[in-house]
């Protein structure tokens, strides 16, 4: 079992003059239970290498046990510093893929040539594709085999209005996710906020906050052992 965990390469937010990038506890947490689920994990991002960590998911209030145990892992932190680089990904390779959330996605992702082409070739291909958070983003320009768009129709769900209202960046991010999901016809729902919550429908799995990470990387795996 072989899947693909893509982050962002994206570090600016916005205008502002902060820094952003991936959510930690959205990539450790899916890192370890696809690892402890017996699966081969690749790391990938655009631009490869190191992939900017958001400055606010590394403080002591956002620590969990996954946080905590890659803190303490030698080899992960080094394949985390030399992600490969996403044009040399191929779907053929790979049982599922699997993209973290945090606020760069939203910049780097949605009109991404490569990431498109490459969710579309997981899609062809009919294996399962997760993202959590904001990292649907990736998903609202990916298209399925008849040419409309792969939410169309389908029910998921991200990062919520409210959620974006909350932490004050509504007015900062290149469009609210719900919005946007909703735009290209996704049948989109929520649970409360900041509460675990994931939806799936055929291959498609998504979760709306960073308490969803687990759950959407246990759908993964699930997904994957089923096929």
């Amino acid at each position: 079992m072989k899947i693909l965990l893509v982050l962002t390469s994206h570090d600016r937010l916005g205008d502002t003059g902060k820094k952003t990038g991936f959510w930690l506890e959205e990539f450790t947490t899916p890192f370890y239970v696809l690892k402890d689920g017996g699966a081969e994990v690749v790391l990938a991002s655009p631009k490869g290498g190191q992939p900017p960590l958001d400055p606010k998911s590394d403080g002591p209030d956002s620590q969990t046990e996954s946080t905590e145990r890659f803190a303490n892992d030698v080899a992960a932190r080094k394949q985390l510093a030399s992600t490969k680089n996403l044009s040399d990904m191929r779907a053929e390779d790979f049982d599922g893929v699997f993209y973290p959330g945090g606020h760069g996605p939203m910049w780097d992702m949605p009109d991404n040539p490569t990431s498109i082409t490459l969710l579309e070739a997981f899609v062809r291909a009919g294996k399962p594709v997760a993202a959590v958070c904001h990292a649907p983003a990736a998903l609202v320009n990916v298209r399925d085999a008849n040419g409309d768009y792969l939410v169309k129709g389908r029910k998921v769900t991200g990062f919520s209005n409210g959620e974006e209202d909350a932490v004050e960046l509504s007015d900062v991010v290149p469009f609210m996710l719900e919005d946007r999901l909703r735009e290209r016809g996704g049948i989109y729902s929520k649970g409360a906020d900041w509460a675990a919550y994931a939806v799936v429908d055929g291959q498609l799995i998504t979760g709306q906050n960073p308490a969803s990470s687990q759950l959407v990387a246990e759908k993964l795996l699930e997904q994957i052992r089923k096929a």
